[in-house]
């Protein structure tokens, strides 16, 4: 049992608390930048069912005989842009190659230039602080369980 954070996760020489907090933060920002950019494919995904479904409706609506709205459908609905000049793909491409490269960019630039390239200090640190040594369920790293063989250090 090693029961401290590994290497990876410890703050590196001379690093001061202000600078492990700001990029702690920053990493924060990015979180909630995937979780919108989780938002904006689940959209992508729902765009592209509700396109099919409203190529049925359409089909559906023909059937039935109501020719005139069922031409309004293929005329103003399907195949329509979302936004102007874009489907759903499109705004997904211009999000990935646009604002998430740059702020993952940044972030990954932070921390290779603040931290040597360490993730998630800030986060390890506060877990340090809140975890009782020796009770079961807050050891420090996965190597650190007892019994499991494939995290036992050892098995």
């Amino acid at each position: 049992m090693t029961d401290h954070p590994t290497p990876e996760h410890r703050r590196p020489d001379g690093v001061t608390d202000a600078t492990v907090e700001a990029v702690g933060k920053l990493s924060a920002a990015l979180d909630h930048v995937e979780d919108a950019r989780g938002h904006l494919y689940a959209f992508h995904r729902l765009m592209g069912s509700a396109e099919s479904t409203l190529e049925e409706a359409t089909e559906m609506v023909r059937a039935a005989g109501h020719t005139e709205l069922a031409d309004a459908l293929d005329r103003e609905a399907l195949g329509a842009n979302p936004l102007p000049g874009m489907w759903s793909f499109q705004m997904v491409e211009e999000f990935d190659d646009g604002f998430y490269a740059r702020a993952k960019g940044l972030h990954q630039r932070a921390l290779d230039e603040l931290l040597e390239g360490r993730r998630h200090v800030f986060e390890a640190e506060m877990k340090e602080l809140r975890r009782t040594r020796g009770r079961e369920g807050h050891e420090a790293t996965p190597g650190d369980v007892e019994g499991d063989p494939e995290y036992d250090d050892r098995g």
